[in-house]
C-alpha cells in the first residue's frame, strides 16, 4: 500500500482542509500531513499519539513501517535531523525506513474526531454550542449530561479514560459540561462555558489563574492529562482507519502519560 493512500483514507475521516481553515480563518499554527516519506510500500501502520522512541520500537517489533501520530512529528524549530538533536526521533525513523503521517487540528475538530470523542466519553450526545466552528467540524463544546454529583462524575471520568491522574476542583452537581481537548483551556473557553450555562469545565494543561477564575465563579474544573483526554478519541480514529485499510493496523498507548 502506498503512503499517499493511507493519507487519503485519513483525509476522508478527518479532512486536512480543516487544519488549513484553522490556520487561515483563526490564525492557529499547525503542521499536519505527511511528515516523512521513506518511499517504501507500507506493510503496516502503528497509531501512536506521539512520535517517540518507544513508538518506533513498537513499530519495529510489530513489523510496521508507518507511524500515524496525532501530535505533529515535526512541529517547528527543528534545524537538525540527527541523534541528540530535536529531530532525533525523525532521524531514527529515517534509519529504520518508517514513514510518518500526523493529523493534528483536523483530527481535533473533525466529525467524530478527538474533541467530539471527549464529549461522548464524558456522557454528552449532541452539543448545544460549539466554540470554534469550521466547515466539517469544530472545537470546544457545551452539552448536557445526566445530572450527578461531582464525585460520581469524576469517578466515571477515571474509568472511561483509563486514568488515575484527574485533578478536580469544586463540588457542585454536574449537569452541563464544557470540554476542550488538549490544551484548549483559556480565558476564551471559560467565557464560552459561562455564556452557555456550563457548570463544569473539562480540559487539560490549565494555568492556575484560569482554574481560580472558573472556580471563583462557582464552576467545577476537571483536568485530565493531555494524553488521556486525547488518546481516547485517537484510538477510535485508529479503529475507523483500520476498517478501511487492507494492511495490519495496531495502536500503541504509552501508559506513562495516562
Amino acid at each position: 500500500m502506498k503512503l499517499r493512500e493511507i493519507y487519503e483514507i485519513a483525509d476522508g475521516l478527518a479532512p486536512f482542509a480543516i487544519s488549513e481553515e484553522f490556520k487561515t480563518k483563526l490564525g492557529f499554527y499547525d503542521n499536519s500531513g505527511i511528515m516523512l516519506d521513506c518511499g517504501r510500500e507500507i506493510c503496516g501502520v502503528l497509531f501512536s499519539l506521539d512520535l517517540s522512541a518507544r513508538a518506533v520500537e513498537e513499530a519495529k517489533r510489530a513489523g510496521m513501517n508507518c507511524i500515524f501520530t496525532h501530535h505533529p512529528a515535526i512541529w517547528n524549530g527543528i534545524t537538525q535531523i540527527a541523534e541528540g538533536k530535536d529531530g532525533e526521533t525523525i532521524a531514527l525513523c529515517v534509519r529504520e525506513g518508517i514513514s510518518v503521517i500526523s493529523a493534528h487540528l483536523n483530527l481535533d475538530a473533525a466529525k467524530n474526531g478527538i474533541d467530539e470523542s471527549l464529549m461522548r466519553g464524558l456522557g454528552g450526545k449532541e452539543p448545544l454550542a460549539v466554540m470554534q466552528e469550521v466547515e466539517g467540524g469544530g472545537y470546544g463544546r457545551v452539552y448536557d449530561v445526566r445530572e450527578t454529583s461531582m464525585n460520581v462524575f469524576v469517578d466515571r471520568v477515571r474509568q472511561v479514560f483509563r486514568t488515575k491522574r484527574v485533578v478536580a476542583y469544586g463540588n457542585a452537581p454536574v449537569s452541563r459540561v464544557a470540554s476542550f481537548c488538549g490544551g484548549g483551556y483559556d480565558g476564551g473557553s471559560i467565557a464560552f462555558s459561562i455564556r452557555h450555562g456550563a457548570d463544569t469545565i473539562v480540559s487539560s494543561d490549565a494555568k492556575h489563574h484560569l482554574i481560580t477564575e472558573a472556580v471563583e465563579k462557582g464552576m467545577n474544573v476537571i483536568l485530565l492529562t493531555h494524553y488521556a483526554a486525547e488518546n481516547f478519541g485517537f484510538l477510535r480514529f485508529a479503529e475507523a482507519v483500520k476498517q478501511q485499510i487492507g494492511i495490519p493496523v495496531a495502536a500503541f498507548t504509552d501508559e506513562r502519560y495516562l
